[in-house]
């Protein structure tokens, strides 16, 4: 990248009016950092050749797809062969569904309309036999794959997240709460989706087989020089030098009361791994006081944060993902954890960001 990448720390004692973050350079945050990744390392997978047999096919203008052994109909409740293909293949096309769930809605459209206009095709949100031909085309129709629970996964640890900031506060990480949680959002996956094709699986147990969706990497071809969040759409957008569009996500993008900021500015540093701190002073919500929370998955700005040259406005993941662009913001952008990695990943300290 042309850009030259800043990470975290920042000021330490920065406390930023809307988000309240605060960067972190720990040596614990060092240890943990794939814990929140967008992708972690292979341990678990199945080997490439496995997880490249292609369960979807296209033919006749139909998605036929082969369910793996033990998963039937039942199980996938209403979650239809053609919405899953679908999702799967736009997550790996880098233009994000958000949580894959099989059943589809407003970030799926939006991620359908954002992957047609990157490709060349007309229309909107249409999941005709236009956008079905290109997603098995580009990403090939390998939906489903397996993943065995390592030792690592099963020893967690795991946290009790609590309610309060007071209580948060006082507890070392605010890490996943369950092994489901935690291996959902590694998978980009819904969790009672996950639960669906594993009914009796054991999460937490060393050497239990799942099965799982052979989602994306979350990798950005080329170089990101601008990203456009766009407030109407509930969507952040990135585009090369050439305008092109590279990656899309849905986004939560303030709300009426604690509107996002408008016009241009720049991005000023990346934290992957960001403490957050609340203070009540000049707030119109929240508790009483002072909190430093600290880093994790389950922190209010998930586990990763993009710093832009406004104060106090950023980037951010989020502890709910299934809530992302079905919600509100306190004014900056949210992604699901795994998108804001993503992001992170391939932006640099100067990529210019719009409010449009």
């Amino acid at each position: 990248m042309n850009q030259h990448r800043l990470l975290a720390p920042l000021a330490a004692a920065a406390m930023l009016a809307a988000c309240g973050f605060q960067g972190t350079d720990s040596p614990e945050a060092d240890s943990d950092r794939a814990e929140s990744a967008a992708q972690p390392d292979s341990d678990g997978y199945d080997d490439a050749r496995t997880a490249a047999q292609e369960e979807a096919r296209f033919a006749n203008g139909k998605v036929e797809l082969t369910l793996p052994d033990g998963v039937t109909d039942e199980m996938m409740g209403e979650r239809t062969p053609t919405m899953l293909a679908v999702q799967v293949m736009l997550d790996r096309s880098r233009h994000s569904p958000g949580v894959i769930d099989g059943r589809g809605g407003g970030n799926t459209d939006r991620a359908i309309r954002y992957y047609r206009e990157a490709n060349g095709l007309s229309g909107g949100s249409e999941g005709d036999q236009a956008l079905l031909q290109s997603l098995f085309e580009n990403e090939r129709g390998d939906i489903f794959r397996t993943y065995t629970v390592t030792q690592a996964d099963a020893q967690g640890p795991f946290y009790d997240v609590p309610d309060s900031f007071a209580a948060m506060s006082d507890l070392e990480k605010l890490g996943y709460e369950t092994p489901l949680e935690m291996l959902a959002e590694r998978f980009h996956m819904d969790q009672d989706f996950l639960r669906a094709l594993n009914p009796d699986a054991d999460f937490g147990k060393a050497g239990t087989k799942l099965g799982i969706v052979s989602h994306g990497d979350g990798a950005v071809d080329g170089e990101i020089t601008r990203i456009e969040v766009r407030k109407g759409d509930d969507s952040l957008v990135a585009m090369n030098e050439a305008g092109d569009i590279v990656a899309s996500y849905p986004a939560t993008i303030g709300s009426s009361r604690f509107p996002s900021p408008s016009g241009t500015m720049e991005v000023v540093a990346v934290a992957p791994e960001p403490n957050y701190t609340f203070t009540s002073e000049g707030r119109e919500w929240g508790p009483e006081g002072t909190y430093i929370l600290p880093l994790g998955p389950n922190n209010p700005v998930g586990g990763t944060w993009i710093d832009l040259a406004k104060e106090g406005y950023g980037i951010h993941g989020s502890p709910d993902p299934q809530l992302i662009a079905k919600s509100n913001s306190h004014g900056c952008v949210r992604l699901t954890n795994w998108d804001a990695a993503a992001l992170a990943k391939a932006v640099g300290q100067g990529v210019t960001v719009e409010f449009v």
